[in-house]
Parts: structure tokens; C-alpha cells; sequence
């Protein structure tokens, strides 16, 4: 099968969906809740350990939870 002929399995409103980006103002990096340290170290792609969820906790309290914005897309 092409990569360039649509799925026939798949209805043809479903492909159109997937042919479009989605608008920024849909895309979130949260969902309104507290961000943790815990969060924050993952976000970051380090480990869970001690110092790091001491600097998640410093760049929490300094930044609030913007911090964990500007770690994702």
C-alpha cells in the first residue's frame, strides 16, 4: 500500500482530521493543576533523585508553575 493513498478502512472525515495541525490555542501543557517537583524533574528528563527534585523545587518557587511551560511544547 501507498503512503500517499488515504486509508480506505478509515472513514473520509477521520483522514481529513488527521491531514490538519492542531491550533495552538487547543495544545496544553497542563491541565490547571498544582505542578510538583516530581513533575518538573521529569518533564526535565532527569532522574528522580534528591538533587534534582531540590532544583525542581527551587525553579518552582522562582518561576511558580511557568516553570514546567517552558520545559514543554
Amino acid at each position: 500500500m501507498s503512503t500517499s493513498q488515504p486509508d480506505a478502512s478509515q472513514p473520509s472525515d477521520a483522514r481529513a482530521s488527521e491531514d490538519r495541525a492542531t491550533p495552538d490555542d487547543r495544545l496544553h501543557a497542563r491541565n490547571g493543576t498544582d505542578v510538583s517537583p516530581e513533575d518538573l524533574v521529569l518533564a526535565a528528563g532527569r532522574d528522580v533523585t534528591p538533587g534534582n527534585l531540590e532544583w525542581a523545587r527551587r525553579k518552582l518557587a522562582d518561576e511558580g508553575p511557568a516553570a514546567l511551560d517552558k520545559l514543554l511544547p
